[in-house]
Order: C-alpha cells, then structure tokens, then sequence
C-alpha cells in the first residue's frame, strides 16, 4: 500500500447499475432452453464470462461441456434481451470515486477490468467517465482466455498499468472478481451494490467492504491517503 500504481474497475454492478438488467436476461434466455435457474443465481456468476457461464449451465443440464455453438448462440440470445432492456444508469457514487482516486496526488491509473463484452455498455465509457478508460486500457471477456475467479484479468490490467499487482487497487462488487483481485495479489475492495451479502463478499477476499458505492466514494480516497502515508 506504499505506492499505489493503479486503481482496477470492475464495470457491471460497479461502474453501471447493469446487473439486474444481466440477471433478467441470462435467466429469460436460460428459461427459454428448459434450463433450471434463478434470477438471483446470476449475481453470483458475475464476472465470469460469457463461455464460463453457458458451459456451466450445458454442464448442469446435460453433463457435457458447451460447444462452441451453444456458446454464441446462447451469449447472442442474452445480449438481445439485454439490449431490449432499459439503459443502465451509472451506479450512484461511481463518478464520484472514479474521479477521486484519479485525483490522489500520484496520480494511479485508471484501468477496466470486466467479465463483459457488452458493447451496450462498453461504448458509453467515453462518454459517462472521459479519459477515464479509454480503449488501451481495458480488458475485457474478449482479451483473456480464463476469465474470473481466476487471475489473470487483474493480472494484465497491472501489466497494462505497468505496475506488480500488489501496487494496484481492485474496486469490485462480485464474489467471482473479488476472488480474482485477492488471488492476483492486489488490494481488493468490495463493494456491495446488490444483493450479494457483505459477509460474502469478506468470504471471497476482500480486504476492505463498504455497504455501497456512495459510502465507498466518500471515504475510501482519504483512507488510502492515510495508509499510503504511515
């Protein structure tokens, strides 16, 4: 915590208030194929991509791995539910913190670190947090082969950064991604925007909890300042 490099986001239920629009629509589609599910079961996958959660579901329902055809077809399916849909709002509190930490006086970099491919959601970054994320310093589902719990998105958004993952800060709000950010190696933050329990969250990794991005916003740049300066 002596010298952090980079702050890396995660963008549904942490930047955009998206997730009960994803939540709805994989449990439409899933229905749609006589597929067994939840709504509420979706908050926990996510995180993980597109390939990770159909594979799942295929697993559970027929006892096999997804073919890659199963895979595009289901992910196409939910992503025009998800079109269809209202258009997320930024989650309250996200500019507010986005801003403040790119503030701090050394100045971390932002950086995008998200299971999606949402290109609904990916092309509004520009213009809800300019300069914030542009395009060089995103990673999606479509630049890593395993997505979250495991590593390696947090790993390349420090390679991105140019920092060790212990000089980078996570910023989450889903067991899988706090997962990720703690076996990384960075400093996670979790932040409950759901329904996902705190409690949860704790159990995934995280290092530090805040009951909502607002709360988070407000206090989590000064309690930086204050460890960084110990």
């Amino acid at each position: 915590m002596k010298a952090i490099k980079a702050f890396l986001f995660d963008m549904d239920g942490t930047l955009y208030d998206s997730m009960p629009n994803h939540a709805s629509s994989w449990y439409q589609m899933v229905c749609e194929h006589g597929i067994e599910c939840t709504p509420e079961e979706f908050y926990l996958y996510e995180g993980a991509t597109g390939k990770f959660t159909v594979n799942m579901l295929i697993q559970r329902k027929y006892g096999r791995d997804a073919t890659d055809r199963e895979v595009t077809d289901f992910y196409e399916r939910k992503a025009e539910i998800f079109r269809s849909k209202p258009r997320p709002s930024v989650m309250p509190g996200a500019s507010r913190l986005v801003e403040s930490v790119a503030a701090l006086p050394w100045k971390p970099a932002t950086i995008l670190v998200t299971g999606s491919a949402q290109g609904s959601l990916l092309d509004r970054l520009d213009e809800d947090f300019p300069g914030r994320f542009p395009v060089e310093r995103r990673v999606t589902a479509l630049n890593v082969k395993r997505g979250k719990p495991f590593p390696d998105p947090f790993l390349q958004g420090a390679a991105l950064a140019g920092a060790e993952p212990h000089e980078c800060v996570v910023i989450e709000n889903a067991p899988l991604g706090v997962e990720a950010g703690h076996r990384a190696g960075c400093f996670t933050v979790a932040v409950a925007t759901g329904p996902i329990p705190l409690e949860t969250l704790k159990a995934a990794g995280a290092d530090l909890v805040f009951p909502s991005m607002p709360e988070c916003a407000a206090r989590l740049p000064e309690m930086l300042i204050e460890l960084c300066s110990d």
